[in-house]
């Protein structure tokens, strides 16, 4: 049975509530070892720390989503960096920018990234970036980000985070891959016309790639159109042995080592 990491799932979503023991059960019956529960909101990020105590594999990230913006209070980066001294809390995010939903202004956007940003330097996370329809604005803020982080010597600047859920072409990579980050592959490469997320999971440097399932959404075949469980992180790793030419034992391990890397648990 292959080793399995699944580095982004709502797993404290109400869409678990009927079944969620079953569905945790699930993923350590499909070898799953770890994993991450990003937070949208402080509300969010509290579940998912509270889903983190109570099960071993899991673990948490806090964070204010793009999309979450007017949620964000005087107090809400206070908030953060108390929430962020919890021991299996390894990660900010998620966070980053979305010019696709129009639910928060952008200039909010950029503050409350740049905010986080700033945040996961204080505490030393790595952060998880979320970037729909902002590349061309949001690579930037990253790469000088991550170049700041270098300039003060600190550690966090050799593994800033990662780029979850990857849309991107291989060229659009290269410049956060220079920055130190990491890819996340999610289900919709296992599609057939998936074809530049194809090519990134088959040339991207195999010590950069990370599996995710964003479960409940983004279902892998061959049950697109239902709802996303982390156990799926399967399909995903099969479909990325098959393009890479290896083993789904192999891209477990090195998914699996990488996510450690990353987020240190």
């Amino acid at each position: 049975m292959p080793r399995l990491t699944d580095t982004h799932c709502h797993l404290d979503f109400d869409r678990f509530d009927p079944d969620r023991e079953a569905v945790i059960q699930r993923a350590a019956d499909q070898g799953l070892e770890r994993i991450l529960i990003p937070g949208l909101d402080i509300d969010s990020s509290r579940s998912a720390i509270a889903l983190a105590e109570k099960y071993e594999m899991i673990y948490a990230a806090v964070g204010v989503h793009p999309n979450s913006g007017e949620t964000w209070q005087a107090d809400t980066h206070a908030q953060l960096a108390e929430l962020s001294k919890h021991p299996k809390v390894v990660a900010i995010g998620e966070i980053g920018l979305d010019f696709y939903w129009d639910t928060t202004p952008k200039p909010l956007q950029r503050k409350i990234l740049r905010q986080q940003l700033e945040l996961a330097a204080e505490v030393g996370l790595p952060v998880i970036i979320h970037d729909r329809e902002a590349h061309a604005e949001l690579i930037p803020i990253l790469v000088d980000w991550q170049e700041e982080l270098d300039s003060e010597g600190l550690e966090l600047a050799e593994k800033p985070g990662v780029m979850h859920s990857y849309s991107g072409d291989i060229l659009q990579a290269q410049d956060v891959l220079k920055s130190g980050y990491y890819l996340g592959i999610t289900g919709p490469v296992t599609f057939k016309k998936a074809l530049e997320m194809q090519e990134v999971a088959e040339k991207a440097p195999q010590d950069r790639l990370l599996i995710e399932t964003d479960a409940p959404f983004l279902t892998p075949h061959p049950f697109r159109g239902k709802r996303n469980e982390p156990a799926y992180v399967y399909y995903m790793a099969e479909k990325i042995a098959s393009l890479r030419g290896t083993s789904l034992e192999d891209v477990g391990e090195f998914t699996s080592r990488n996510a450690k890397r990353l987020f240190n648990w």
